[in-house]
């Protein structure tokens, strides 16, 4: 590839760090400090975007800043795989400003000044993730994401919210201080520098043997990347994720759709393709193992989410399960397959957030959480579950939704590699996809509060008669972002080839 120089990268990452002094400034003034919030996202869309042309052209764009050592520098890169990350993130941004405005308010919820800062601050380091050169750089964003998202999991400074975020804490700082950076250290003290390559860092071992490293210390290093990246929420170390829904919905659509678990699973890609490469990882066998970890979380965390009745704990260990079919198609390290892994990204990212934005829409028009009070309410918030449906059906992998585009890559993909029970994993957890989802949406549209408390029309009483008949769609800020996005879900299915291009830009 053609490296391009060029200040963009920077200016996208900048754009919502300067939005943080009038969304303080303005504290006082809502209005004005959420135009701030929205401005700065329709700006940092517009500068990602216009690297466009130069990505689809076979350039890659890369943004010199300080250089420590030789092969330690701090440096921006954009490729396909990151830029794509990007662009989703950026858009999702602007889309989640707007529905914050109407979940923030309509749940009268306090220090919400604090809550657009951080949420600007998480989206700078988010694009940093994407932007990284090199490990150096990733693992300096890596920990600032980790560090202002801990405020907006502890929002609400209940005793449950706080030991929510302690939990996130202790376990996304404990792994990335010792593991990650365990192997980050290892990884230059071998090779003399951090940058990614796209062959893979480690290529030069695959060429000439090990160079007098051992293979198992190469396994080793690789060990570390999988438990230093514990955002990706690899069971066991997915217990932070559910633990964090005891912040606001819109926080949990960040942290499960936009920012906190793809730059975990972004960043295990990085590993896999461009720190070790797909041909040392096949001649370490490293593949195999990898499968074998992320196939359990995506069986073991949908049974997890069949048992749980909140909504948002059930989309919790969807989104556990979810995030392992990335991973699942880099380590089958076949192209069908990569490209199922990559799209699955962009997937998962407009059908989870839609189905997160529909469980806080439920939330500020009725104040349920749970499954099981939620009988009829299809019928009274007619948008909210239409919504949630596709958004449903995507994660399902119903044809035409985005869903069905990177399974069928995946299944593919396993084809290709010769790998049957990966293949009776993705069908067997399609399966359970559509368990733990189809009730929901059966619930809602066909179930009427009645038949649900098993009683008569007459035994339920003027006031829960009247509670049924007050229940209405949240407000429009609430309920076009979640429209939107998940028209985002199908539409990914149905034109896919502006992921296709960039998936095969990652994989070439």
């Amino acid at each position: 590839m053609v490296e391009v120089v060029s200040i963009k990268p920077l200016l996208a990452i900048f754009v919502s760090l300067a939005a943080t002094v009038p969304i303080f400034l303005f504290k006082d003034r809502p209005n004005i400090r959420e135009a701030a919030s929205i401005i700065a996202g329709v700006i940092k869309f517009l500068v990602v975007m216009s690297m466009a042309p130069m990505i689809f052209s076979g350039q890659t764009i890369i943004t010199p800043l300080y250089t420590f050592l030789p092969g330690l520098a701090f440096k921006l890169r954009v490729d396909p795989l990151g830029f794509m990350f990007a662009s989703v993130a950026s858009l999702l941004w602007i889309v989640t400003s707007f529905y914050s405005i109407g979940y923030m308010r309509g749940a009268k919820e306090t220090n919400q000044t604090r809550y657009f800062i951080c949420f600007a601050l998480a989206m700078s380091s988010t694009l940093g993730v994407a932007f990284s050169a090199n490990l150096l750089t990733l693992y300096v964003f890596y920990e600032i994401l980790s560090l202002v998202t801990v405020p907006l999991v502890g929002h609400k400074g209940t005793v449950e919210s706080s030991a929510g975020a302690k939990k996130y804490l202790i376990y996304l700082a404990g792994a990335s201080k010792s593991a990650l950076l365990a192997a980050i250290i290892l990884t230059y003290s071998i090779t003399g520098t951090l940058d990614f390559s796209p062959e893979g860092l480690f290529s030069k071992y695959l060429e000439n043997g090990t160079m007098g490293v051992s293979a198992t210390l190469l396994i080793v290093i690789y060990v570390l990347f999988l438990v230093g990246f514990a955002k990706a929420g690899i069971m066991p170390l997915h217990s932070w994720l559910p633990a964090a829904m005891v912040a606001p919905t819109p926080v949990s659509a960040l942290l499960h759709a936009v920012a906190v678990v793809k730059v975990g699973v972004f960043s295990v890609l990085r590993v896999i393709f461009h720190v070790f490469g797909v041909g040392l990882m096949e001649k370490l066998h490293l593949g195999i193992p990898t499968l074998f970890l992320v196939s359990f979380t995506i069986i073991m965390a949908s049974v997890y989410a069949l048992t749980r009745d909140n909504l948002k704990a059930r989309l919790a260990y969807s989104t556990v399960s979810q995030l392992s079919y990335v991973i699942l198609g880099a380590a089958l390290l076949s192209p069908s397959a990569m490209m199922g892994g990559i799209i699955h990204i962009a997937v998962h990212a407009f059908s989870k957030i839609t189905l997160f934005f529909c469980a806080g829409s439920i939330y500020v028009a009725t104040h349920k959480t749970c499954i099981s009070e939620m009988s009829g309410i299809g019928r009274k918030m007619p948008w909210t579950m239409t919504a949630f449906t596709i958004g449903a059906f995507g994660m399902i992998g119903v044809p035409p939704f985005g869903g069905f585009l990177s399974k069928w890559y995946l299944a593919s993909g396993a084809i290709e590699a010769h790998n049957i029970p990966i293949l009776i994993v993705l069908f067997a957890s399609t399966i359970l996809n559509a368990a733990y989802f189809l009730p929901v949406i059966y619930k809602a549209f066909f179930e009427s509060s009645v038949e649900a408390h098993g009683l008569m029309p007459q035994s339920l009483g003027a006031a829960a008669t009247h509670e049924v008949d007050e229940i209405q769609e949240a407000s429009p800020f609430i309920v076009v972002p979640l429209m939107f996005t998940a028209i985002g879900s199908l539409l990914i299915g149905l034109f896919p080839s502006y992921f296709l291009e960039l998936a095969k830009g990652v994989i070439q």
